[in-house]
């Protein structure tokens, strides 16, 4: 019979070995993320159109990972990504494992830009997908058709000032 060291390290080698496979398949992803709620307004005449949960991604490996850990989307979740200063950006379908809607977002909440991105065939040409904003909203494929959102309607940050800093 095992002694009860042995059965002790046997439960954190399973424990341990456990955590990496969850953390490799994605399970954990996103927890070390700062979460919101968005909304957006229809410019026309200020009726809500949509209440995304979002992740939010406020640094560079943040950005740069993006949703590429992540398996799936729910219909209203999505990653806000949030730079330092408006400006041009551009953003790709790296290791991406579902198609989305990208929407670049100015300082003061105002969409500028929508682009509906499929998954890509390979790494090595990948589609830039180019905007003007401080924030970029990603959010699953068609989502912004689904909703009637469009370029001109307004994205409300919960907890967040959306305005030229």
């Amino acid at each position: 019979m095992p002694s009860r060291t042995t059965l002790a390290l046997a439960v954190v080698l399973v424990l341990a070995v456990g955590g990496v496979a969850a953390y490799d398949l994605g399970y954990l992803s996103g927890s070390d993320y700062d979460r919101t709620t968005v909304t957006v307004v229809d410019d026309a005449d200020g009726d809500t159109l949509a209440t995304v949960d979002v992740r939010i991604a406020d640094t560079f490996e943040k950005r740069y990972t993006g949703l590429s850990d992540t398996g799936s989307l729910d219909t209203d979740e999505g990653m806000l990504f949030v730079h330092d200063a408006e400006g041009d950006h551009a953003y790709v379908m790296r290791d991406m494992a579902f198609p989305i809607d990208i929407v670049f977002i100015d300082a003061n909440g105002t969409i500028t830009a929508i682009h509906h991105a499929p998954l890509e065939e390979q790494d090595d040409d990948l589609t830039r997908y180019r905007g003007t904003g401080k924030y970029v909203l990603e959010v699953p494929y068609d989502y912004t058709t689904d909703y009637g959102i469009e370029v001109g309607d307004t994205v409300e940050i919960a907890d967040r000032e959306t305005s030229e800093e």
